[in-house]
């Protein structure tokens, strides 16, 4: 039986990927909202959608079959039945922080008012308090009520499909978020898992569930080969989450190495895949900036040890460990924005680092980051850029806007 999720490294010819459109989430909240909800901008959306529609497409064009996440939630809900379709928006609703009192009851009746497509796009998109005929009739939700415009906040990072959860072999980690915007959105992961078709009773491994403590995110977890992880020590994926997932790869799959890169902990560097990408089987894109004197960043590589405990081995010259790691002579680490700080600082802003691999030594860039890509040409690489100036608002490129579900393996 092929497994519906496989994955074996950042650079096989990219069969199948999960997408997410943009949609109103990404225009429906105000300035003073945009630090809550983790936006830096509000972005234009008919450009941001025509913009993601080019990237698709592109995608299509090099074989790869596109499926989008809203689409896949609302599928996996109707395979599911009512039962599905009610834990799944009680779930929702607790965690959107209405847990009690009539509105609770108010919401749960609008959204079960639409149809399963509907109430996905309407969860998503966020819901206002004014779209509800409500008055507060108990203390509960009448102490709620303050000038605050949503219900349910608008969900505006879904498009950066990469973070909810991750493909890895022939499983998935589906991950706690770090921050509260953003919890939410493994939920829709974990259903499209338990109860779509085309996924559900395949024998996948979840090789971490969403309802850890400790936080990782997708940006963050690089599957360089069919042995070896590289996940980013960031500001939204921590040390002892890194150590959980190792311990359950180490168990029960054929990954046996696990490299941990520490890397700043800011806003503009939040997932090892906004400074570090693999590109082809010995060259990767690195951000300047993460790197120390003599280009040392601290590194730690996992390996299993004597009763189940993990073996640590700290190293700082990463063009070694990867070399290591990965059985080559050699490797060609291509510095965002050749190496000029103004340049790099820019470019990396503009997820310049942020390639997305469809085969290897073939990468879709953004095309505003045209001197990081001027030089992945130099060094050898076929490179497709994207149009970038809507979608880019959100910090993020075109490798956090994707999750590989089929790789081809090489």
């Amino acid at each position: 039986m092929t497994s519906p999720i496989h994955v074996m490294s950042e650079i096989d010819k990219l069969k199948t990927v999960m997408l997410k459109r943009p949609n109103v989430e990404v225009e429906n909240f105000t300035p003073d909202m945009m630090e809550r909800l983790l936006f830096d901008d509000i972005p234009y959306l008919p450009i941001a959608q025509q913009e993601h529609d080019n990237f698709a497409e592109t995608l299509r064009q090099n074989g790869t079959e596109v499926l989008y996440l809203e689409q896949l939630s609302a599928e996996a809900l109707d395979d599911g039945g009512e039962e599905v379709k009610l834990n799944f928006l009680e779930q929702m609703l607790a965690e959107s922080g209405y847990v009690a009192g009539v509105t609770h009851d108010a919401l749960k009746e609008y959204l079960l008012s639409l149809d399963t497509q509907a109430m996905v796009n309407k969860i998503m998109g966020g819901v206002r308090k004014n779209e509800l005929d409500f008055v507060p009739a108990d203390l509960v939700s009448a102490a709620e009520e303050d000038d605050y415009p949503f219900f349910m906040d608008p969900m505006p990072n879904l498009y950066f499909t990469r973070d909810p959860a991750a493909s890895i072999g022939d499983g998935l980690s589906i991950n706690h978020m770090t921050f509260a915007a953003r919890q939410r959105e493994s939920l829709f992961m974990e259903t499209i898992i338990k109860y779509h078709h085309r996924f559900a009773n395949k024998g996948l491994n979840v090789w971490r569930d969403r309802n850890h403590d400790t936080r990782i995110e997708g940006g963050d977890e690089l599957v360089l080969s069919d042995h070896v992880l590289a996940i980013g020590v960031s500001q939204r994926t921590s040390a002892d989450a890194i150590e959980d997932i190792a311990r359950n790869l180490f168990a029960k799959s054929h990954f046996d190495k696990v490299i941990a890169i520490k890397i700043p902990h800011n806003h503009a560097m939040m997932h090892l895949d906004t400074v570090f990408t693999m590109i082809n089987t010995d060259q990767f894109t690195v951000h300047p900036g993460i790197l120390g004197e003599g280009g040392h960043i601290d590194t730690w590589t996992i390996t299993p040890g004597k009763d189940g405990q993990l073996s640590l081995d700290h190293q700082t010259d990463l063009k070694k460990v990867l070399k290591d790691a990965l059985n080559l002579d050699d490797l060609d680490l291509i510095p965002t924005g050749n190496g000029d700080p103004i340049i790099a600082g820019r470019e990396q802003w503009n997820d310049g680092s942020n390639t997305l691999a469809i085969a290897p030594g073939v990468v879709v860039t953004y095309n505003r980051n045209y001197v990081s890509n001027e030089l992945l040409r130099k060094h050898g690489l076929k490179v497709i850029d994207v149009l970038s100036s809507e979608l880019s608002r959100g910090r993020g490129g075109p490798r956090c806007m994707s999750m590989p579900l089929v790789r081809e393996d090489l």
